[in-house]
């Protein structure tokens, strides 16, 4: 893996995301932000009742292009997700998320926010 490939995979910060489409089989692309902690690539999102599509279609298709964008560094990584809906790994991980985003709201991110764990082929994170 290219050195500035690398160092922008280990912080966190705005990229796109592109999935398949569930019902459409199109692909979709979106812009979020990823957190690096201890070598693990998560993503998540503010919490919300309303299942994000961005979930739904990896619920359907793990597999993702993982858009890195910016100055340091631009890559288009393959990747797969996992989900992550076990509360305890939930309460393991988005107290780190609350952290990184200031918030207070973690018993609302735990119950309502989107978790993902993010695995990039062929590469090491």
């Amino acid at each position: 893996m290219d050195e500035a490939i690398r160092r922008a995979l280990s912080r966190g910060h705005t990229i796109d995301i592109t999935t398949t489409g569930r019902r459409t089989g199109l692909r979709r692309r979106i812009e979020l932000v990823f957190h690096n902690f201890d070598g693990r690539l998560f993503l998540s999102g503010v919490p919300s009742h309303r299942k994000r599509s961005w979930i739904a279609n990896l619920e359907a298709d793990p597999h993702l292009t993982f858009h890195l964008k910016g100055p340091g560094a631009s890559a288009d990584l393959p990747a797969t997700e996992r989900g992550i809906t076990d509360e305890s790994e939930r309460r393991a991980v988005l107290p780190l998320v609350a952290a990184a985003w200031g918030r207070r709201d973690l018993e609302a991110m735990v119950a309502n926010s989107p978790l993902a764990e993010i695995s990039l082929e062929d590469q090491v994170a």
